[in-house]
Formats: C-alpha cells, structure tokens, sequence
C-alpha cells in the first residue's frame, strides 16, 4: 500500500506473444487508463505495466526495451524461449507479487476492455481478493468459437472441475491471494482452475470482449483442444474412471457378442456375421488405444512433475 496516498499499488500483467503490431498502441491505452485512476485516487503513482515476452520471435521485446526507455512505468520480463501463455501470466504474477497490493492479468491485444479495471478495483475495496472478468456475451466470436468455448467450459464442469463459466484470465489478485498461488508447485498450469481453489471472497464483474484490431489470433484450434485437454487431465481424474465404466460396458457388450457368435455357428451362418464381427473388433481396438493415450496423458504428466523442471527460465529483466 502506498503509505503517502493510501491507496493499492496496482501490476497490471500482460503476456505477449509476436505482438509486435499492437504493442505500441497498448502502451498508449494502457498508460492513459493508470493516469485516469491515479487522478482519481484509485490507484498509486507507484503502479506499473508489466509485459511478459514469452519467447517472441518478432520485434516484441525490443519494442519493450524502447518502450522502458521511454516510459518507467512499464516493465519487462522475457523468456529464453517460448513456454506458453500459462507459464508467461504466472511469471509475471510472482515478479509483482512482492511489489504490489494487487494485480490485474490481461491479453496485450487489448480484447479486454480496460475499463473493467475500474469495476475490478472497486470490488477488491468492497474486500474480494479474487476478482474474475467475466464475457456478458460471445456475439463477436464466430458460431464454432462460440459452441466450443462454452461446451469446454460446461465440460470441465462435468468431469469436476472448478471453473469460473466464461472466464479466460482476466482477472484481479491480491497480494493475499497470490502468495496463496505461490504455493502451487505444479509444472502444468492451469491457473483457471487453479485459482478457484485458493478460496478467499471473491467477485465478478461482466465486460463485452473486443475484437482484435492488429495482428493475429495465438490461439488456433489445435493449441486450444491442446489447452484445454491440459486443463482436463491437471484437474480431473474423471477420464480414469470412464475408461473404467467404459471397460465394463465392453465387456458386457463382448459377452453379448459372444453369444451371438455361438448361436450364428450352431445355426450353420457364420460367415453371415463377419461384417458385425470386424467391426466389433475395430471398435475394441480403437477403445482401447484412446484409454492407453489417456493414461499415457496422466503417467507422462506424473513423469515430468518429478523431475521438478523450472517453469521457465527468465533471460532479461526491465525494472527501475
């Protein structure tokens, strides 16, 4: 807390990758909304913006550099290779942990509305300590994006999961809050489902997501079915047991078949069953290579936590 103004100091976090075409202008929105609520005594002098390279391979961390040069309210963190979006926004979380009262994540391609920093102030001085930003509405996402955005999140729900609907990570965290996160070891991060578990008040508030106005999506179909099945298999053992009752049905079905088999070969027809019988034997096969890849997913996932590999490995640092 800023001991002159009594006011929090706010991080605002923002993981980038290959931005370099809207960087420039999310520092201007950005360093226009921190005067706007230090004017109004929301906020201290002493906030900062906080872009965490996560392995650029464009222009991105040299435009920061430019940018610090110019500007000390924004800072840098860069990777020496990319590790992911999850990795980057934790990064940049334990770096301003110890530097700020709270923290505000959000994508550099200013999708999120910035003005939902206010509302998420606001609540975290009613006493949340955990303030989600939450989409009111999909209507600028295509019918596919849309449908399987939302089934995503109404499947993690229904393997178990703890997950705020319609949440990506925008979100405020206190300091509290954050030092409750820092205890979370895990190699495969899942922060969505992760900070639902610290418990602590928490709050929501609604905002309409803009579209992107430079540069591209980093979040193709492939690396969102990956995402989200690192979602799945971090926070739900569920699979496991389906692959079980799966197991079961099969079996039963198997015996069923069996007996058809024996009653085809008494009757004297049994090459009349062989087109059920191939794919009887097809479907077996394919259930159970998905059930061996399943459980390969959670043995590779135990293999890698062991060996206690760091997240990430920070090659520059930009702070004053």
């Amino acid at each position: 807390m800023d001991e002159n103004n009594n006011v929090p100091i706010l991080y605002l976090i923002l993981p980038c990758f290959n931005e370099e075409e809207i960087l420039l202008k999310t520092t201007e929105e950005t360093d226009k909304k921190i005067n706007q609520l230090i004017e109004q005594d929301k906020i201290s002098n002493l906030s900062r913006v906080l872009y965490v390279d996560d392995g650029s391979i464009d222009n991105t961390w040299n435009i920061i550099e430019d940018i610090h040069s110019q500007n000390k309210r924004f800072c840098g963190l860069k990777f020496s290779k990319n590790k992911g979006h999850q990795n980057a926004l934790f990064a940049g979380l334990m770096f301003a942990k110890d530097k700020s009262d709270i923290t505000i994540s959000m994508d550099a391609d200013l999708q999120d509305d910035l003005d939902v920093i206010d509302e998420m102030i606001n609540e975290y001085g009613k006493g949340s300590q955990i303030v989600y930003g939450i989409r009111s509405s999909r209507q600028s996402d295509s019918f596919f994006k849309k449908f399987t955005a939302e089934n995503f999140y109404r499947f993690m729900a229904f393997l178990g999961v703890e997950i705020v609907f319609n949440h990506a990570d925008c979100r405020l965290m206190s300091k509290k809050s954050l030092n409750a996160l820092e205890e979370y070891e895990e190699v495969n991060l899942f922060l969505r489902g992760i900070v639902p578990q610290l418990g602590f008040k928490t709050s929501n508030v609604y905002y309409e997501r803009n579209k992107r106005e430079l540069g591209q999506s980093k979040y193709p179909f492939k690396k969102m079915v990956k995402f989200a099945f690192e979602g799945i298999t971090s926070f739900s053992i569920r699979p496991l047991k389906m692959i079980t009752s799966l197991g079961f049905i099969m079996a039963i079905f198997s015996f069923i078949v069996m007996v058809y088999a024996l009653i085809v070969k008494i009757l004297g027809s049994a090459v009349s069953g062989w087109t059920f019988i191939i794919i009887s034997i097809w479907l077996v096969s394919g259930i159970q290579m998905l059930s061996i890849g399943i459980l390969g997913e959670y043995v590779g996932k135990m293999y890698i936590e062991t060996k206690k590999r760091p997240r990430y490995i920070i090659e520059k640092e930009l702070f004053d």
